[in-house]
């Protein structure tokens, strides 16, 4: 990979770790430190997801006219100073506006350094994606590794963790990103105006959509790790500092699976046919939970989730990315990451009314029957692309034909 690739992988890395600070403590802290019901602490994540998802919007759309660096500077620095204000004040009031800033800035920053990524390797195809990707899971098992450690002596020192590693974050961008900022052309960027009175990208941006569907589902189910499923297994009798360990072996999977991965694609090309795949492999996961009683269980049924993710996550923003007209690239991953925000959104929120009002085996089984739905989205959006593909060609045609004359 490109040298500026690794860079966006150390910073990535970085900034997840700092949010794998909080990510799985957050409804924990809430639910037993602040004494709220789990349906509360949803409200309150569901609110954070939201301010993300304007993050997303916000960050694509910068990313197109200011380019990378200065739109992740922007996002970086509302992070930090709302990391380093929530470790003096985390009281339940400025606990929940703080959470919905740091939502925001995370929000600018990701879909900025996805397209980054892509601008920077454009040839990668979806190796961009996974790196970054991968950078990801490295910061989820040592941030929940070492989050879980320090919450289990003091969540305070958790949120200095926290702070530290997002200034770590900020000062990393801001002394090595200018040079990889070059790299995007911003000049060349039209209008969303202007590039949708064209059919076909009309059509690619209703793909993006359709393939959006299967993609908020996914997540939506896949969130109840980090929430409901989090305070499940300690009503069990599992401890908080164990229960992280799950994240670890999902992180450790991801890192040292990329070889298996790698098989798996060199002989399965198609991101669609890898999405398929891996939303079995998530309900397969689901599954299993519906047994799950011992730590031995939940780390079962991790490393079974694990697998479909690894497929999953980096195959949508390689279809988005193919699917972005030129100069909306950050747009596009824009869209896609707010989406995927929202399955983060919504999903604490419905998890948390669904166990505070039933069984967990209940909640199992809907997520079962609503990861149907991603089955449906890929077999629309093939059909879609197709369309887009044939018509493509023949503009491509009439346009060769019409230089000709």
């Amino acid at each position: 990979m490109p040298k500026q690739i690794w860079l966006l992988i150390l910073a990535m890395a970085i900034n997840v770790t700092a949010a794998s600070f909080l990510w799985p403590l957050n409804m924990i802290y809430m639910h037993y430190e602040l004494g709220t019901t789990l349906a509360f602490a949803g409200v309150i994540l569901f609110l954070n997801q939201g301010a993300a998802i304007i993050g997303n919007l916000v960050g694509g759309t910068l990313f197109d006219k200011l380019g990378g660096y200065r739109t992740i500077l922007l996002g970086g620095a509302v992070t930090i100073v709302s990391a380093i204000t929530l470790s003096m004040f985390h009281s339940l009031i400025p606990y929940a506006i703080l959470l919905v800033c740091i939502g925001f800035g995370t929000g600018v920053v990701v879909p900025a350094m996805y397209a980054l990524a892509a601008s920077v390797w454009p040839e990668g195809g979806r190796r961009p994606f996974n790196a970054i990707y991968v950078a990801q899971n490295i910061g989820v098992a040592v941030g929940t590794a070492t989050g879980g450690l320090v919450a289990s002596y003091s969540f305070s020192y958790a949120f200095l963790s926290n702070a530290i590693l997002f200034s770590a974050f900020y000062f990393l961008v801001f002394f090595t990103f200018k040079p990889l900022g070059k790299k995007t052309d911003t000049s060349k960027y039209s209008t969303v105006a202007s590039q949708g009175f064209k059919i076909h990208n009309r059509k690619s941006f209703v793909a993006l959509i359709i393939l959006s569907i299967g993609f908020f589902i996914a997540w939506v189910a896949y969130v109840q790790w980090q929430s409901t499923i989090a305070t499940y297994t300690i009503d069990l009798g599992i401890p908080v500092d164990q229960y992280t360990w799950i994240w670890v072996i999902n992180g450790l999977l991801i890192i040292s699976g990329q070889p298996l991965i790698k098989i798996v694609t060199k002989y399965i090309t198609s991101p669609k046919v890898q999405i398929l795949l891996g939303n079995t492999i998530f309900i397969i996961s689901f599954s299993y939970l519906l047994q799950a009683e011992t730590f031995l269980d939940f780390a079962t049924g991790m490393v079974i989730l694990t697998l479909g993710e690894m497929l999953v996550w980096p195959a949508v923003p390689t279809i988005a990315a193919s699917l972005a007209p030129k100069g909306r690239e950050g747009f596009y991953q824009g869209i896609i990451n707010s989406v995927g925000t929202g399955g983060r959104m919504v999903g604490p929120l419905f998890g948390g009314l669904i166990a505070d009002h039933f069984p967990m085996v209940t909640l199992f089984g809907l997520l079962i029957i609503l990861l149907i739905v991603p089955y449906a989205s890929i077999f629309v959006l093939g059909k879609l692309q197709r369309r887009i593909e044939d018509e493509q060609e023949q503009y491509d045609e009439e346009l060769k034909e019409a230089s000709g004359n």
